[in-house]
């Protein structure tokens, strides 16, 4: 149903190099940083744009620019982006997004059905915005969306029926024997502060429970983008290729901003990343017995490499402004997690 990485993993591999050195030479504070990326990615009605994927908008980028937003302070971004999120996405009868708007000139909604993380990085910064910024007025809506993925969103685990798993979509395949799992939808910090501010103890459960089930998935050859988790354990997704790639990149880094570093699969995903050929670079995808199918050396991808082994997150470099969408996102995700995170 959810296919927008794949999409991804085929377009930055074609633009897996870097610009020549020569503008390499200035490094870009934060605020440089978040201008350059809202230029670049957010039009000025609030609609971000993935420019790999012919200016499609999803609602995941939806929510990282309103995260990005509130945390740089800039409440006028943060708005627009709010407000063309709910005039062209929450068109669904629950407080959930549809997952992807195509621009054209109708008809830009091809699927009504919802990805779990955009709406989960939505109220996220909905709540963050009220809580940490003082702009209350999104605090209901926040609460909002996050009771309805509570409502919508979890399903027991097949394994152990009074635990909770975090499904990719309300709609998404869900039986009481096979459900199907995305480890890097499990943002547990995110999962947890909304879970308190809705008062909602399921969210806090599928937070514990998804980082239980990323230990467990840690003693796989590889942390998959996608996989089903059955009542005899895990077994090969049904809709998607079994593999570690664009989605799992996300684990290491949601972990470690919540301040989970130890847990086994954030140094199982760095030991992906160091099977790359070069140290210059980081594998980004493997099969599912670890090979190496695509490396790179874009600062997003090494930003993450960085903060989960607790190093410093590299400088933003000039060129790097040549970064796709997805690269130069994860790059300010990766710095904002290490300005917040709790424990290394």
């Amino acid at each position: 149903m959810i296919t927008r990485r794949k999409l991804i993993a085929g377009a930055a591999a074609m633009v897996a190099h870097a610009l020549p050195s020569a503008a390499a030479a200035a490094s870009l504070d934060d605020g440089q940083c978040w201008r350059l990326w809202r230029a670049r990615f957010v039009q000025p009605d609030g609609r971000v744009v993935d420019d790999l994927q012919n200016a499609t908008s999803h609602s995941e980028g939806q929510g990282y620019g309103m995260l990005l937003a509130q945390a740089f302070g800039d409440e006028r971004t943060f708005r627009n982006i709010e407000e063309w999120t709910s005039h062209n996405l929450a068109i669904r009868q629950d407080n959930l997004m549809a997952w992807q708007w195509v621009p054209r000139r109708r008809d830009n909604i091809d699927d009504w059905h919802n990805a779990t993380d955009g709406d989960l990085f939505r109220a996220w910064a909905l709540l963050r915005a009220a809580r940490d910024s003082g702009w209350w007025q999104y605090h209901d809506k926040a609460v909002a969306i996050a009771r309805d993925i509570s409502a919508l969103c979890l399903a027991p685990d097949p394994r152990a029926p009074e635990e909770l798993l975090l499904k990719p979509g309300a709609e998404s395949r869900a039986t009481s024997g096979r459900v199907l799992f995305n480890p890097s939808y499990v943002m547990s910090r995110a999962l947890r502060e909304l879970g308190f501010a809705a008062e909602d103890d399921r969210l806090i459960r599928a937070a514990d429970h998804g980082e239980t089930v990323l230990a467990e998935l840690a003693r796989e050859p590889v942390m998959p983008d996608w996989i089903d988790v059955t009542a005899e354990g895990f077994a090969p997704p049904e809709e998607h290729d079994l593999r570690s790639s664009y989605d799992a990149l996300r684990v290491p880094l949601y972990l470690t901003w919540s301040g989970r570093s130890r847990n086994p699969a954030v140094a199982q995903m760095l030991a992906t990343f160091e099977s790359a050929s070069s140290p210059d670079k980081i594998a980004v995808s493997v099969d599912a017995a670890g090979r190496v199918l695509d490396e790179s050396d874009y600062a997003g991808y090494l930003s993450i490499a960085a903060l989960a082994r607790c190093e410093a997150i590299p400088d933003v470099r000039a060129r790097d402004a040549a970064q796709s969408y997805y690269p130069a996102t994860l790059q300010l995700l990766a710095a904002l997690a290490k300005r917040e995170q709790a424990r290394c």
